[in-house]
C-alpha cells in the first residue's frame, strides 16, 4: 500500500515529495497515520510473531499444518487457512526438501519371508506391528549408518542403532534396543527389505528368540515398506540435509536429537491427527 511505503521512508524522503510523485494527498496520508490500528491487523501482527517463534522452534521444519497444531495447543484460537496466509505474507517457509538415497542390497538374499505386511501399514495398538530399515549419513569421515524400527500404531521409533558398517550386527542392535524399551513383544510383526543383513542366520535367530514375525518387501518395491522411507525422507530432508558432520561423533548426537529429543516427542505427525508419536502413545494408552 502506498501510505505504507511512505510511512517506511518518510526519513529518507520529504512526505509532500513522496505524496506528489506516488499521486496522493498528504492530508489522506495523515488521517491514514492519525488511524487507530484495527483489531484484526493486531491480532494478525500478535499470531505472525506466534507463528515466528513456532517455526523457529521447530528449526524450520514445520509448515502451515504443524504450526497451526503448536497454536492450538497453546490455547490460540485461529484457523489453519489464516495461519497458511499470515506464513505467505511473513514469508515463512518449511525448508526445501532435497533428494535422498536408498541403501538396500537384496541380491544375496536367497529365501526373503513372505510379506506377511502386505501394505497394512495401520495398527490398533502398540506392539502389534513394526517396520525397520537401513539409511546412510554422510560424514567428513565416511558413512555413518542408521537402522530403525517403527512401531505403525503411533509411528514411534522404538529401535535404533548406528555404525560404521550395513551389517547384521546393526539391525540386531536396533531390534535388541526395541525389545528392551518395548517388554513384551511376543508376536510383533516385524516387517523388513531382503537386505541381506534381514536375511542373516544370525538376525533371523534373534527374531526367533524374541518370538517376533518375519515379514519382507517384495524385492524392489519400495512401497512395501513406505512408512519407514518416509520416516528416512523426512530425517534427510528436515534436519540432515542441512548439516555438514565432520565426524561420525557429530553425526550420532545429532541424529540422536532428531529421532528422541525431536521425531518421537514433538514433531506432529499428519497420520496421528497432527500429534506426535509420544503425545498419541501416552494419551490414555499404556505399552
Amino acid at each position: 500500500m502506498k501510505y505504507r511505503f511512505i510511512r517506511s521512508q518518510r526519513t529518507q524522503f520529504r512526505v509532500a515529495a513522496m505524496c506528489r510523485v506516488l499521486e496522493v494527498s498528504r492530508s489522506g496520508y495523515y488521517d491514514w497515520v492519525d488511524r487507530p490500528e484495527s483489531l484484526r491487523t493486531k491480532r494478525h501482527r500478535d499470531l505472525t510473531v506466534k507463528i515466528r517463534q513456532a517455526h523457529i522452534e521447530s528449526r524450520k521444519i514445520y509448515g502451515a499444518p504443524r504450526i497451526h497444531g503448536d497454536l492450538t495447543d497453546e490455547g490460540e484460537r485461529v484457523g489453519r487457512n489464516t495461519v497458511a496466509c499470515l506464513m505467505r505474507k511473513a514469508n515463512i517457509q518449511s525448508k526445501v526438501h532435497k533428494r535422498f538415497v536408498v541403501t538396500t542390497d537384496s541380491r544375496q538374499t536367497k529365501k526373503p519371508a513372505e510379506n506377511i505386511l502386505n501394505g497394512g501399514f495401520t495398527s490398533n495398538k502398540p506392539n502389534q506391528k513394526w517396520v525397520s530399515d537401513v539409511t546412510f549419513i554422510p560424514t567428513r569421515k565416511g558413512w555413518l549408518y542408521l537402522s530403525a524400527i517403527m512401531d505403525l500404531y503411533s509411528r514411534m521409533i522404538v529401535g535404533w542403532s548406528m555404525g560404521e558398517k550395513n551389517n547384521a550386527e546393526l539391525v540386531e542392535d536396533a531390534l535388541k534396543m526395541a525389545a528392551t524399551h518395548r517388554k513384551d513383544i511376543q508376536g510383533v510383526l516385524l516387517h523388513s527389505d531382503q537386505g541381506v543383513q534381514y536375511a542373516s542366520v544370525s538376525y533371523q535367530q534373534l527374531l526367533c528368540n524374541l518370538g517376533v514375525v518375519c515379514s519382507m518387501s517384495r524385492k524392489g518395491n519400495c512401497w512395501d515398506n513406505a512408512p519407514m522411507e518416509s520416516f528416512f525422507h523426512s530425517l534427510k530432508t528436515e534436519w540432515v540435509g542441512f548439516e555438514d558432520y565432520k565426524t561420525r561423533s557429530e553425526a550420532r548426537a545429532s541424529l540422536f536429537d532428531y529421532i528422541e529429543l525431536f521425531y518421537n516427542r514433538k514433531r506432529r505427525h499428519s497420520a496421528l491427527k497432527y500429534r506426535s508419536p509420544w503425545d498419541f502413545e501416552n494419551a490414555g494408552v499404556v505399552h
